[in-house]
């Protein structure tokens, strides 16, 4: 059975080794923001910059495998029906809408829906990095390095399967930025299978 994670809001849970998590976008152009810790040590968390490194690319699909801030691998990506994502850019925020999109109420954005999500486990604000923005189309000019943040290339139904390699605490999202989901915030489905 599938869960849902509501528009612009988060949720947290445990994915043992060897589980299968999907993650499916149920209306098409939604980005879900992804962030795990190794739930025998808090202190090791999803790495972009490591996973980066290692895969020699920013655009990682089915194949790549995910590592921590200590070189171990966390998960795998073993199906991907979309094949553009972004592990560049840190979680929406209330800073991001007062600074980017100049509201003087802000949103408490993914980073915020993480906190709130998190905190069960003892994590706080200052523990969560950089994302895995699965489903978010983010461009970068090859001349000028420009970042542009474009609609999703995913369509209602398309989804991603990992594999963890770890027991895990998992934070998701069904992200809260205008740009990111194409000016329409919709759910996100997970499900989580053993192998």
């Amino acid at each position: 059975m599938m869960n849902i994670i509501q528009p612009r809001s988060g949720v947290s849970f445990v994915l043992k080794k060897n589980e299968m998590l999907k993650i499916t976008d149920i209306k098409g152009e939604q980005v879900s923001d992804l962030i795990c810790y190794n739930y025998h040590d808090k202190a090791e968390y999803l790495s972009s910059g490591r996973t980066i490194d290692y895969a020699e690319t920013i655009r990682l699909t089915a194949g790549h495998s995910f590592y921590s801030n200590r070189s171990n691998v966390m998960f795998e990506l073993t199906e991907d029906t979309v094949g553009k994502h972004d592990f560049l850019l840190t979680p929406c925020s209330a800073e991001t809408f007062r600074i980017l999109y100049g509201h003087t109420k802000p949103h408490a954005g993914c980073l915020g829906n993480l906190v709130s999500a998190l905190a069960e486990y003892g994590i706080s604000k200052d523990q969560i990095p950089v994302c895995f923005n699965i489903f978010m189309n983010v461009d970068v000019n090859g001349e000028t390095g420009k970042i542009s943040v474009l609609p999703p290339k995913s369509k209602a139904g398309d989804y991603v399967i990992l594999k963890a390699h770890m027991d895990l605490i998992v934070g998701l999202t069904a992200c809260s930025a205008e740009l990111s989901n194409n000016y329409s915030f919709k759910p996100i489905g997970y499900t989580v299978e053993k192998e």
